[in-house]
This record gives structure tokens, C-alpha cells and sequence, in this order.
């Protein structure tokens, strides 16, 4: 522990979370060797900050060390930054130029954002990583070099690998040694010490009092999600320390100056779901909606009858504005006194209609016969409760709706177009 608060010290790393200590500890046992490491964690929370505790705390601390944002670089530019290239070997290629791999020799190279590497990079990667051999652009001249690889990302690997868009192989090289650097959601205990140190931090570089929090203002900043991590913490006391006129920060003035400090995130579905499931899982929300406005309507309907003791049932269209006046109550919460005007239908078990068509508005008791069967028989029909065929009669509605024309029927479902074919294709539509 006491080889713990002294790395922290050095690098001013605050926090006192148990999963921040054990990727401190984890990074202090692999420092000493030669490994590769993978840094895993979210925008924000300080990878290269790891990056340079390996680095300073191995042998290599005395050679350079460089941070590469693989993400930033063009793809068409990225083999001549990491490898070098001849002179000649492309377009503006009007000199030898040496790669990071080569200037780096001995010391350790950041790769951050690793998962945005081209798949070319990625094998010239692998190939340092299992030999130490690489070839500038344009060259046939295999070069040696010994530099340490540590590289991280905020996005699954293993999703993209199942994409293609990452190798394998390469992965399990990186992934010698995982490092999971929590979010600052998962060590909530440690953003107040955080914001007081920014506080101070800023109150020096702008040579004023340090701001101060009260319990409900901390309240508020412990129990924000913080997307952005340690960065949007860092920001947040920044611009508190500029623009607040007290230097004691009320839970009022922090919902002024930070509005979105009192959101809450929902549970929501990942972002690594691509466009077109979000689209498809739209259909199946939208058909849940419309069936429980549905199931309110047939209910509504039941309780009238039971209530006015009628026996007669409403029209269709009766129905209908029934059904849209209920969507309009449940979108706009108006309250108001929903009472369909119920057209009788001829009763094919009553011996007589002509009662019932001479006087509608008569009230039809419930007539209990003595004898004989009291109930009709009747067939019990299974309705389907299958996904893929509640998403077809909505897709196939849809277009029946607007006449076979599929723009019209995508807009109306929430989808594109090219979700649209593809359903229809499945489908048989």
C-alpha cells in the first residue's frame, strides 16, 4: 500500500477506489518488463497517464517515450509516421524520413486509440511485435528495432475483430497484459477530491479564493455520470472558478452554471449497436405502443358496456374515433369524459331484432336463459406472439397504408429505406 501512495504522490494520481488501486498495482508489476500492455477505458480517464507510469517506472525510463493518437493520423499517412519512408516512395516523398519505431529505438511508443488502426498498419504492427523487424515505405531494407508497445482504447476490440476491422492475432499480442482504468462513475468516492484539487489548481492560475461546495452542490456532482470522466470534471471546475461570483457554490448556482449536472442517464441500448438494429428495435417499440393502445381501447369498451348494461356494440367507425380519442388522451394527458356513441348491431342468437332496431337508444338487459345451453360454442384461436410476425403485418400495413410506396411506409415505421428493402426482402413482402 505504502508502494501505492507513492506512485500516487509522484504522478499526482488522487483517488482512493479500490479498482484505481488495482490498475496502479497491476501497471507497477508490469513495469519492470518488457510485455505489452492494453489500457482499456473510457474517453477521458487518464490512459496515458498509465502509459507514462509504465514508462518511467521501467528500465526504459531513461530513453524516449512518445504518445501517438492512431485515430488523428490519416490513413494514407500513418505507415510513413510509425515506420519512415524512402525518398521517392510516394508523392511529396522527397526525402528519407525516419518512423517513430525507428527515432523511438529503445524506449516506449503510446498507441492510443489502437482500434482505429487500418488493418495494413496492423500487420507491419504484429510483425515489431513478435521480431522486432519492420520495412519503411518504399524500402526492401529490414530494419531491427527494440521499443515497447503500450497501447489502449475505449471501444471492445473483440467487437471489432467479430467486424473486421481488427486482427485477431495482433489483439492477443497487445492484450499480453490488460489494464482496466475505471470511469469516474465507478469511483465516486474519489470526484470531490478530484474538483477540490482543480479547484485549487485554478484558484493559483487565476489568483483567486478557491471555490467551495456545499453538501447539496456535492451532492449533485457525486452522483452525475460524468460521460467525459476526469476530463469533464476538470472543465466543470474551470469554469465554475471563472464565472461564479461566490466562491461557495450553492446546489442552486451549480444547476445555473451547469444545467445538465442534474441529468440522469437511463438504461439505453449500447452504442456499439449499429444504426440499422436501433431501426429494427424502433418497429418492434413502435408495435408494443400501438398494441397497448389497442388492449386500453378493448378494455374502455368492455367497462361501457358492462356500465350502461348494453348489449349492443359500436360500429366500426364508432370504434375508430373511440381509438384515436384515447391516443390523444395518452399523448397530450388532457382529461376528459370519452363516451362513444354505441350503434346496435343485430343479435344473431336473439330470436328478434325488431326490438332493437326500433328503439337504439333503449338500454338491452342481460337476459339469463333458463334452459338449455347458456353459452354458444365457441373456438379458442391462438394469437401469434412471434416478433418476426408482428414486425411483418406492421411493415406490410405499413405499405398497404401508403399504396406500395416503401419511402412513404419508412418514414411512417421510424426506419430507412434500405431497412425497409431489406425487411420486405426477408419477408417475402
Amino acid at each position: 500500500m505504502s508502494n501505492l501512495q507513492g506512485i500516487k504522490q509522484r504522478f499526482g494520481i488522487i483517488g482512493k477506489s479500490t479498482k484505481l488501486d488495482q490498475a496502479l498495482e497491476k501497471a507497477n508489476r508490469v513495469s519492470g518488463t518488457d510485455l505489452s500492455v492494453l489500457i482499456i477505458g473510457e474517453s477521458g480517464v487518464g490512459k496515458e497517464v498509465f502509459s507514462k507510469i509504465i514508462h518511467q517506472l521501467s528500465s526504459r525510463k531513461h530513453n524516449n517515450f512518445i504518445a501517438i493518437n492512431c485515430g488523428a493520423i490519416p490513413e494514407g499517412t500513418i505507415n510513413s509516421e510509425l515506420f519512415g519512408h524512402e525518398k521517392g516512395a510516394f508523392t511529396g516523398a522527397t526525402a528519407d524520413r525516419k518512423g517513430y519505431f525507428e527515432t523511438v529505438n529503445g524506449g516506449t511508443i503510446f498507441l492510443d486509440e489502437i482500434g482505429e488502426m487500418p488493418l495494413d498498419t496492423q500487420a507491419y504492427l504484429l510483425r515489431i511485435l513478435e521480431s522486432g523487424e519492420f520495412i519503411k515505405v518504399g524500402s526492401s531494407k529490414v530494419i531491427k528495432t527494440d521499443v515497447r508497445v503500450i497501447a489502449a482504447t475505449n471501444k471492445s476490440l473483440e467487437d471489432k475483430i467479430s467486424k473486421g476491422k481488427f486482427r485477431q492475432d495482433l489483439f492477443y499480442r497487445l492484450n499480453t497484459v490488460p489494464i482496466d482504468v475505471p470511469a469516474l462513475k465507478e469511483r465516486r468516492e474519489d470526484i470531490f477530491m478530484l474538483f477540490r484539487k482543480f479547484a485549487v489548481d485554478f484558484a493559483e492560475k487565476y489568483r483567486t479564493p478557491p471555490i467551495q461546495l456545499e453538501d447539496k452542490a456535492r451532492l449533485l456532482i457525486e452522483n452525475y455520470s460524468w460521460p467525459g470522466n476526469i476530463r469533464e470534471l476538470k472543465n466543470m471546475a474551470e469554469q465554475l472558478s471563472v464565472m461564479a461570483e461566490d466562491r461557495i457554490i450553492t446546489a442552486e448556482q451549480l444547476m445555473l452554471h451547469i444545467p445538465k449536472i442534474v441529468k440522469r442517464n437511463l438504461p439505453s441500448i449500447s452504442q456499439s449497436d449499429s444504426a440499422e438494429n436501433l431501426q429494427e428495435r424502433e418497429i418492434l417499440y413502435k408495435l408494443l405502443f400501438d398494441m397497448k393502445n389497442d388492449l386500453n381501447d378493448l378494455k374502455s369498451l368492455v367497462f361501457e358496456l358492462i356500465k350502461t348494461n348494453n348489449l349492443n356494440v359500436p360500429d366500426v367507425s364508432s370504434l375508430n374515433q373511440l381509438s384515436n380519442q384515447r391516443r390523444t388522451y395518452n399523448e397530450t394527458g388532457l382529461i376528459s369524459e370519452l363516451k362513444p356513441e354505441a350503434q346496435a348491431l343485430p343479435n344473431e342468437s336473439s330470436p328478434s331484432i325488431n326490438p332493437i332496431l326500433d328503439n337504439q337508444n333503449a338500454e338491452q338487459p342481460f337476459i339469463i336463459q333458463s334452459g338449455g345451453d347458456t353459452y354458444d360454442s365457441m373456438e379458442v384461436v391462438e394469437e401469434s406472439l412471434s416478433i418476426e410476425d408482428m414486425e411483418r403485418d406492421l411493415i406490410k400495413k405499413a405499405l398497404e397504408k401508403h399504396k406500395g410506396r416503401r419511402k412513404d411506409a419508412a418514414i411512417d415505421l421510424g426506419i430507412s429505406e434500405r431497412t425497409l428493402y431489406r425487411k420486405i426482402k426477408q419477408y417475402e413482402l
